[in-house]
């Protein structure tokens, strides 16, 4: 399996990093270290730690609700927007699918968006550019203005 990781430390371009990811359970590690590999030269604010653990859970989705007849691998991205640290996780299921849950105590699953939407300063869910679905969360206050 090839694994792509992309860096544009160009300061024109807010794209700092992406990595494309086969839809396994090892890509949810693999993402977790990429990210803190390839951010830490930009030195964010915000916790870093976080974002590892908000990606996890966003990969981890895409695998789990990813759909596609074709074979699919999932994207991750991340911009720095101003201030603002951006990630997205594409990958080729249905945008409509995606919804914040409030699970039962005793439910196993359910808990990824709840945990983004506590830690994040706002997340979105949408029809991703590369066809298929988007999650993304903002960590306000990443670098100084």
């Amino acid at each position: 399996m090839t694994y792509l990781i992309d860096r544009y430390p160009c300061e024109d371009s807010p794209r700092l990093g992406a990595m494309t990811l086969h839809p396994t359970p090892e890509s949810v590690p693999r993402a977790r270290r990429w990210f803190r590999k390839f951010i830490a030269p930009y030195n964010p604010a915000c916790s870093v730690d976080d974002c590892a653990l908000m990606i996890s859970e966003l990969v981890t989705n895409a695998i789990l609700y990813g759909r596609s007849e074709e074979e699919w691998v999932l994207r991750v991205e991340w911009f720095r927007e101003v201030t603002s640290l951006r990630v997205e996780v594409h990958n080729p299921g249905f945008p409509a699918a995606v919804r914040l849950r409030r699970p039962d105590a005793s439910d196993a699953h359910g808990r990824g968006l709840l945990l983004v939407d506590s830690l994040a300063e706002s997340w979105h869910s949408g029809p991703s550019r590369f066809g298929g679905t988007v999650v993304s969360f903002v960590m306000a206050d990443a670098w100084p203005s």
